[in-house]
């Protein structure tokens, strides 16, 4: 019994407070101080980044957000140094100085090297630069015994040689052969194509696109041919023409009603097809193989 006289002892129940007392208030300082560490009461809504400068989100959200970029890509029609994707997604619930992943439009512009098209056939050529990131910018139509061969290609006025660097999307213009028929052409009816379309048919046809109007506000996407300028009822016109285009959004008109009420028009009911034009351009890349092979054998 002797071992048990300290419970009779008041002292003993006073310690025992307070070593319960103590305990309790080191829990309560502990899980404080974690909340604190944590910010576990501080949760914050992730803002939508996408489209701004990434430079500028940066300086103005520092304090809150540690921000990573970790790659940069070349969209087309995006604003250099813009946010294209983040993470976290915007609107998700984070805490202050949580991680943002971006990715952003390349600040410097992508380049290619300038593919060399001399001597190919139109067709040819306009598939060259598409594959290598570049557009045609116009056709210049000169006195050469290859029909819609390629004489020089030039970027903003000037020749320039194959090789040579330059930021894709850039615009060349091409100077093509007459050949030697000087032969004028028939206009493709193009009404009812997309608009993303219509600029290659027209200059695979031998053709420069002129003016565009957009009749209705809408999607790029949604956007096809309603009217043409000259149009395919025209009379026969020289190569390299403009041809001024308007566009209706396919929401909004009847593109079938329009193309069956332009087809029972005489003036257009013998008008090529898009198929056969590109018959027609067959036809002419094995007329320029075979004037090469005649060209050389004279010399």
């Amino acid at each position: 019994m002797g071992h048990f006289e300290f419970l009779k002892q008041k002292k003993f129940y006073i310690h025992l407070l307070i070593i319960i007392l103590l305990f309790f208030v080191l829990m309560w300082i502990t899980f404080r101080s974690l909340d604190g560490y944590t910010r576990h009461e501080k949760v914050y809504t992730m803002p939508n980044f996408i489209g701004q400068n990434y430079l500028e989100v940066q300086e103005e959200y520092d304090r809150d957000f540690n921000f990573i970029l970790i790659d940069s890509v070349y969209p087309k029609g995006e604003e250099p140094g813009s946010i294209v994707q983040q993470d976290p997604l915007p609107d998700s619930k984070v805490k202050k100085g949580r991680n943002v992943y971006c990715i952003i439009v390349a600040v410097m512009p992508e380049k290619t090297e300038m593919p060399n098209l001399k001597n190919l056939s139109l067709r040819q050529a306009v598939g060259t630069l598409e594959s290598n990131g570049l557009e045609v910018d116009k056709l210049i139509y000169e006195d050469y015994f290859a029909k819609n061969a390629v004489i020089e290609q030039l970027y903003q006025g000037q020749v320039i040689e194959p090789g040579t660097e330059i930021v894709k999307g850039s615009k060349i213009s091409l100077r093509v052969g007459f050949g030697q028929d000087k032969k004028k052409i028939e206009i493709p009816n193009l009404i009812g194509r997309p608009a993303v379309e219509v600029k290659r048919l027209l200059n695979v046809a031998g053709l420069n696109l002129g003016e565009e109007f957009f009749d209705d506000s809408d999607s790029l996407q949604y956007m096809k041919v309603s009217k043409m300028k000259p149009g395919p009822s025209s009379a026969l016109v020289e190569a390299g023409t403009f041809v001024n285009i308007w566009y209706r959004s396919s929401k909004k008109f009847d593109f079938d009603k329009e193309y069956k009420n332009l087809l029972h028009e005489d003036s257009i009911n013998n008008k090529p097809s898009l198929e056969e034009i590109e018959e027609i351009e067959e036809e002419a890349e094995e007329n320029i193989e075979t004037t090469d092979i005649e060209y050389e054998d004279e010399f």
